[in-house]
């Protein structure tokens, strides 16, 4: 999943993160160590923020989607965000290897290509997760078909 802020997170802090954030992605390779040090510690404590339904929709209805999603398929889920909350991508893999998974499959809700994080971030996780567990298999279930995307779209529509 992606992730989002929490309603409820210091908008002060909220701001300097982004702003950090912008510089480290977007300037110079010469980034004071300070302020990457800080930048990373106002990304664990939006990670860390307690969620709930109302001060964080998105994560409360992406917990809501993995149980459908576990039921449906019959397989366990562990949901892994690229952003904003915990457990990381990484963590999630980390996770499933801990219960024991010896072959994980990921899958991400990001349906079309041109994506940063489907086409990019995910793959990195998968990369150094690999490289720390080789024995595990690691597959990731993207990108999806445009035909499967608009037939799924075209039977939402038709439902409406």
């Amino acid at each position: 999943m992606h992730g989002a802020p929490p309603k409820d997170y210091p908008p002060s802090d909220l701001m300097e993160f982004f702003t950090l954030h912008m510089a480290l992605e977007h300037g110079s390779p010469g980034f004071p160590q300070a302020m990457r040090q800080k930048h990373d510690e106002l990304e664990d404590k939006i990670r860390q923020w307690p969620r709930t339904t109302e001060n964080d929709p998105f994560w409360y209805a992406s917990h809501q989607l993995a149980v459908e999603l576990s039921k449906i398929s019959g397989h366990d889920v562990i949901v892994g965000f690229n952003e904003f909350c915990r457990p990381s991508v990484d963590e999630a893999l980390e996770q499933a290897v801990e219960l024991g998974a010896d072959d994980i499959i990921v899958i991400t809700p990001m349906m079309t290509q041109g994506g940063e994080h489907s086409e990019d971030d995910i793959p990195q996780s998968i990369v150094r997760v690999r490289e720390r567990h080789p024995h595990v298999s690691i597959r990731y279930a993207w990108p999806f078909s445009r035909t499967a995307v608009a037939s799924f779209l075209a039977e939402h529509l038709s439902d409406h």
